[in-house]
């Protein structure tokens, strides 16, 4: 399927007509990426800082990227501006403008790699150069987000009374279930939201104390209160569900 913009070539006489122009085109890209489909972005994407944009939102989306690269001498690229006619065609000094201000692309950076770089004849391009490029498409790695630009899950409005709430339940179980031989016991709380939970503790060959369950408690109760107020842990994000939360008490 293909999908075009209808973009005219008078879009690139200056910048302020080509500023929009790359805009809508970016637009189209976010909105057409997905790991069920490959996109061809055939387009002058001569500028560096927009390639860079395009290889940002392929990433966010985890697809695959590749850029290939059409090597053509600029006294070609001429000719074939010359046979055009009408909107097709770039007037000359827009043309000679473009072969100015092309960045040409580099393996070097990541938002141009992998790179292929093909002669403009057909003739040219190789059955493997071709498999490599379908393989780098269907095969190839997969750049994950930047964890800065991850959303994260912010705590839900109740989170300070489901720390509460498990905290002490488990703390109340723990005394219950001390027989001051230590060893495994398996703990239960049931919620609306997340059902039945167990968990298993190991605990000390002696009865562990009131005082010190309440003092474990407040130190883990303190340690999770940052974490609400920030959304997320060093780990990544919090489970604020009544298992999460027993699990991290364990």
């Amino acid at each position: 399927m293909s999908h075009s913009l209808d973009i005219k070539r008078s879009a690139y006489d200056n910048s302020a007509a080509e500023k929009p122009a790359r805009g809508a085109l970016l637009t189209a890209i976010i909105r057409l990426l997905s790991p069920n489909n490959i996109l061809i972005v055939d387009a002058p994407n001569y500028i560096k800082g927009f390639r860079y944009q395009i290889y940002c939102a392929a990433r966010e989306m985890k697809v695959r990227v590749a850029t290939v690269y059409v090597l053509t001498p600029q006294e070609q690229c001429r000719n074939w501006n010359k046979l055009r006619e009408g909107d097709d065609k770039y007037s000359d000094e827009t043309l000679e403008n473009l072969f100015l201000r092309y960045e040409e692309p580099s393996s070097m950076v990541r938002w141009d790699s992998p790179l292929f770089t093909l002669l403009w004849s057909d003739e040219s391009i190789s059955q493997s150069t071709l498999n490599a490029i379908w393989d780098a498409v269907e095969k190839g790695k997969v750049n994950n987000p930047n964890s800065g630009t991850v959303a994260t899950a912010k705590a839900p409005t109740d989170a300070l009374a489901v720390l509460e709430k498990t905290t002490l339940s488990i703390m109340q179980q723990i005394l219950s279930s001390q027989n001051g031989f230590g060893g495994v016991v398996t703990l239960s709380h049931t919620s609306p939201v997340s059902g039945s939970t167990r968990l298993k503790l190991i605990l000390p060959s002696r009865n562990v104390t009131l005082p010190e369950l309440s003092r474990l408690k407040r130190q883990f109760v303190t340690a999770q209160k940052k974490a609400i107020t920030l959304g997320t842990i060093e780990r990544g994000s919090v489970d604020w569900s009544e298992e999460g939360v027993g699990e991290s008490l364990e």
